[in-house]
């Protein structure tokens, strides 16, 4: 479970370096199945049993967990043979200890209307009670929760073995997710919860990243209905509400937001100094190394999945976060004069707590507005994609039937020619050349007055 802006969550608390090893290796647990359940490295793990690190966030409260001692069981006077088995009176009014039953049966009852009780189930693991945190967050439908202290996917505890009904005759038998208080939520159901956990304190951590309330609630809507229409994707993933955070950071940090009139600016600074010194400080800080300050010191989450989350390398992550926390120290004299590390954080995660609670954030809208206003948006995106790809094959069909069938070549235009030489050949016959010709036409061709060669 991680820290939060808006709300306190409550940290298990961890033994001792020393005390956690011992726990450990008592449970016959290795370094690396500790890393694995918990999703660290095994240089992680020990690190935490020498002292140099300590597990934050959803990591500290599964290795708080695993390493937790196991409840003394007092063995029962007169053990039964037969297996025990999960009953709704049993999950509703809660088994009777073992101590209190009696050490000896009466002879004379028999026994098919007296079966064994069964031993009291585990109380279900409670919601986190932290809007903005990145852990702990409501699963999908088709995830169910699991017991806590038994990492996914461990064998059944010998008190949670199933038997036939007729082995319990008048009550009726019961799943373990019932005897849980489980039931099958539609997703609607799983989107409103979350909604409902984490979109209030969402929007005043995206009011510290921007500065703007309108468009922290902008964001966080927007997140949301993403979330909606990525459901089956979202609803399986390990940290729902980290996911919709990263969505909402994202589209608060976008910097095509400077060229809208309404976000150019950000809001007004709160009026009491010190908060108005933190706010300031803030804003001067470059975006990622603000974002990186958010979480790691606001929300509570630790180095590797600040740096996750950040799309940054965790040596980067660190760099940003102590940039980050000198700057503020300048504005925040409080803040320098802090003896350590851990200080500092815990300074800053009760000032950045307050600076949110402070300043009055707009409502989100209601789950059921944002789911709605998310489908409307698919299906007016889908209408137009629909539209597009039929414009688009019309115009094709258009330009198919109206293009020629061959290639025509085209016909040059005219040009006058100059320069050109002109043609040889005879002269040009003058009126008395003319005269002659006429004269020479009109005689006879075989008179006596005119010569003809003979040809031979």
């Amino acid at each position: 479970m991680t820290r939060s802006t808006t709300d306190e969550a409550a940290v298990p608390p961890l033994p001792s370096p020393k005390e956690r090893r011992r726990l450990r290796e008592a449970k016959s647990l290795s370094e690396d199945e500790v890393a694995a359940a918990v999703g660290v490295t095994r240089a992680t793990v020990r690190s935490w049993e020498t002292g140099r690190t300590s597990p934050r966030g959803r990591k500290r409260a599964l290795y708080a967990k695993l390493i937790a001692p196991e409840p003394a069981v007092k063995p029962t006077a007169k053990p039964t043979a037969k297996p025990t088995v999960v009953t709704a009176k049993a999950a509703t009014a809660g088994a009777r200890p073992a101590a209190d039953r009696p050490t000896a049966e009466p002879a004379a009852a028999p026994a098919a209307t007296d079966p064994p009780e069964a031993p009291p189930l585990p109380e279900a693991p409670p919601p986190p009670s932290d809007p903005g945190a990145g852990a702990g967050t409501a699963d999908g439908p088709s995830r169910a929760p699991e017991a806590p202290g038994r990492p996914s996917g461990a064998a059944e505890a010998p008190g949670e073995r199933r038997t036939s009904p007729a082995e319990a005759p008048g009550e009726r038998r019961i799943s373990p997710g019932e005897a849980f208080g489980e039931r099958r939520t539609s997703p609607a159901e799983a989107f409103d919860e979350l909604y409902a956990r984490t979109a209030p304190g969402l929007v005043r951590q995206t009011y510290l990243l921007s500065g703007r309330r309108a468009l922290a609630r902008e964001s966080v809507e927007r997140a949301f209905e993403l979330a909606w229409q990525r459901w089956p994707e979202v609803a399986v993933d390990r940290d729902p509400a980290g996911w919709v955070r990263a969505a909402a950071y994202e589209y608060a940090m976008s910097p095509w937001h400077r060229l809208r009139r309404t976000h150019r600016h950000p809001d007004a600074p709160p009026t009491e100094p010190g908060k108005r010194a933190l706010f300031d400080a803030l804003l001067d800080l470059p975006p990622a190394y603000r974002r990186t300050l958010l979480l790691y010191d606001g929300v509570g989450l630790d180095l590797p999945e600040t740096a996750a989350e950040t799309e940054a390398s965790t040596p980067a992550a660190a760099g940003r976060l102590m940039t980050a926390r000198a700057a503020v120290a300048e504005r925040l004299p409080e803040l320098a004069e802090a003896d350590s590390p851990a200080e500092q954080s815990a300074l800053l995660h009760d000032r950045l707590g307050g600076l949110a609670r402070a300043e009055h954030v707009p409502v989100p809208r209601p789950a059921r507005a944002v789911r709605t206003g998310s489908e409307n948006k698919a299906r007016l995106w889908t209408r137009a994609a629909v539209a597009g790809v039929a414009l688009l094959i019309a115009v094709t069909g258009l330009t198919l039937h109206t293009a020629p069938t061959h290639y025509e070549q085209p016909i040059s235009p005219p040009e006058r020619v100059g320069g050109v030489p002109p043609r040889g050949g005879p002269q040009k016959l003058t009126a008395q050349d003319l005269k002659l010709q006429k004269s020479l036409g009109e005689q006879l061709a075989h008179g006596p007055e005119r010569l003809v060669p003979e040809l031979r």
